[in-house]
């Protein structure tokens, strides 16, 4: 079985969030997924920082990080302005922003994100299908560079491949599943254009990382995974929902006693790095230090 037809039916088990995902602002996004404590940015958040740090000892003062399924920009928020989830949630919950247009919110948001705390050493890229989310991100100023594109189905435009180019990170933060091997398969010789960059993926349990890792294996990366660690995503939106993915675990040989049959989606994290990089320092003495 493929990778993208295995992942097709996993991702039958969970909610369709298709109705948020793609607005012209984010505020149904974050009112729906706050009620799910959607909080895998912020557990995120403290991994990637560690990253980041290291990167910019090695390779310089900018980092150039690639978001895979950025959606509106939400980890740009989180590592570029260092704003939490629940900040986001309050400041899109506000009256005056239940009330606006999505013009009138882009100027509200133009103005609160150049006001917060701005790290000047990450650029950030967006890299979604999601059209208005994208348009969205660059309008509102978290994004530095966006990327409409869907690459289970099209490649990448000459344009978007020299954007790409010095990436030093890339990050994903559960869309996973939604890509598959087709997607890397088509992003990777992009971002090796330059220095390879440092992969790091959040992976539901539900779905295998393994024909992901077969296809950094090509381009000559290491694959590791944070052992003994799993990181909220949200809360399950129905109990049929959850009683999907733990057939779907269980079928798939995943234990999710004290995990999933409590009430979350688990993410684990794996880090790809070139074979030098991975051999100097082993990804839990990285993320230690």
């Amino acid at each position: 079985m493929t990778g993208d037809t295995s992942f097709e039916g996993i991702n039958e088990a969970k909610a369709d969030w298709g109705h948020i995902y793609n607005r012209f602002d984010p505020r149904s996004y974050s009112h729906e997924l706050d009620k799910l404590d959607y909080v895998i940015p912020d557990n995120a958040k403290p991994i990637f920082q560690k990253l980041i740090g290291h990167l910019q000892q090695r390779r310089g003062d900018t980092v150039h990080i690639l978001d895979l399924g950025c959606s509106y920009g939400i980890n740009s928020a989180t590592l570029k302005h260092d704003l939490s989830m629940d900040e986001l949630n309050k400041h899109w919950g506000q009256k005056k922003m239940m009330d606006a247009s999505s013009d009138e919110v882009v100027a509200y948001d133009q103005q609160f994100f150049s006001d917060s705390n701005v790290n000047e050493d990450i650029e950030m890229v967006g890299l979604d299908q999601a059209e208005n989310a994208i348009a969205y991100g660059l309008a509102s100023g978290l994004l530095d560079e966006g990327l409409a594109v869907d690459l289970e189905t099209e490649p990448l435009s000459a344009l978007a491949k020299e954007k790409l180019a010095p990436t030093d990170l890339v990050t994903s933060t559960g869309c996973v599943g939604y890509l598959t091997e087709k997607s890397f398969d088509r992003l990777l010789p992009a971002v090796n254009e330059g220095q390879q960059p440092w992969i790091a993926n959040f992976v539901l349990r539900l779905f295998p990382f393994d024909v992901i890792t077969k296809s950094l294996d090509k381009w000559g990366y290491v694959t590791e995974k944070l052992d003994g660690q799993t990181f909220f995503q949200r809360k399950f939106a129905s109990d049929d929902e959850q009683k999907q993915v733990l057939e779907q675990l269980s079928e798939q040989g995943v234990d999710p006693t004290g995990k999933e049959d409590e009430g979350h989606f688990l993410a684990e994290f794996y880090l790809s790095r070139p074979m030098k990089d991975a051999a100097e320092v082993p990804i839990e003495r990285l993320l230690q230090s």
